[in-house]
């Protein structure tokens, strides 16, 4: 990226890099914030492919998936590389055109992806066959070496979950299981929610300690604030009540000291 930044002059070339830097922090944790500063680079540099690329996948991942495919392809016309085969295909699944995704998987281009592409295009290929209605066409697209291999790689966990979650739309629930167990085997980044539908499926429920304590405690100061309006109803019904009542004793009082006061002057 570095390399094609060099084409630049200096002062531009150094102001792209800060947006194409801003796209890659925040494409996970902010992705309309990762837009934004894509088509800023991209208004600045439209020529430079890296740019193109940065751009593609942060409307990939906003969900603009037209936007994205344009991208990806003017970064393929630019670059002659194929590596960004399987995410123009998911574009397109993207688009509600899965018969397309399907295409592209049957293409020679997906020859010359590495290893990691490849599973990528099975990926993408079995999604399309579930978008037409074909879970089992997308059981059988997700067999294959990379699937029944012990090592595991980056992709290792996506493609063992993806083949639980096939299984389990045919209905073959026990072999589901035991996928996404590996699955979870498999996932040391959390790349995935086997650990969640494992879960489901063994019919455990989790409660948020924490939410109910809150509802406890908010519990709690309703009632002391209905106990306190009822303590505080009581006294002043009471404190209504007294005056009443001590108003005669001082009557009476009053009174005899009057009379008192009469029999002196008399």
């Amino acid at each position: 990226m570095r390399q094609e930044l060099m084409s630049l002059p200096k002062g531009l070339a150094e102001e792209v890099a800060r947006n194409l830097v801003m796209v890659a922090n925040l494409l996970d944790e902010d992705p309309e914030q990762a837009y934004a500063y894509s088509r800023i680079a991209l208004r600045l540099a439209s020529r430079v492919a890296a740019v193109r690329e940065a751009a593609g996948f942060a409307s990939y991942t906003t969900a603009k998936y037209s936007e994205a495919l344009a991208e990806f392809r003017a970064a393929r016309r630019m670059t002659g590389s194929v590596e960004l085969w399987p995410v123009m295909a998911d574009c397109e699944r993207g688009m509600g055109r899965p018969e397309r995704a399907l295409a592209m998987a049957g293409e020679p281009e997906v020859n010359k992806l590495d290893k990691a592409g490849q599973v990528e295009m099975r990926l993408v290929a079995a999604g399309a066959r579930k978008d037409m209605g074909q879970a089992e066409a997308a059981v059988v697209t997700l067999q294959s070496p990379e699937l029944a291999s012990s090592s595991v790689q980056p992709w290792t966990a996506r493609l063992r979950y993806a083949y639980a979650d096939a299984l389990l739309e045919v209905g073959r629930e026990s072999e589901a299981r035991e996928w996404f167990a590996k699955a979870l085997e498999a996932d040391q980044g959390g790349q995935t929610d086997a650990s969640d539908r494992l879960a489901e499926l063994d019919g455990v429920e989790f409660t948020d300690a924490l939410a109910e304590s809150e509802d406890e405690v908010a519990s709690g100061e309703e009632s002391g604030e209905e106990s306190g309006a009822s303590v505080a109803s009581e006294a002043a019904e009471t404190s209504a009540e007294q005056p009443v009542e001590a108003e005669k004793p001082a009557q009476a009082e009053e009174s005899a000291d009057a009379d008192k006061a009469g029999d002196d002057n008399r």
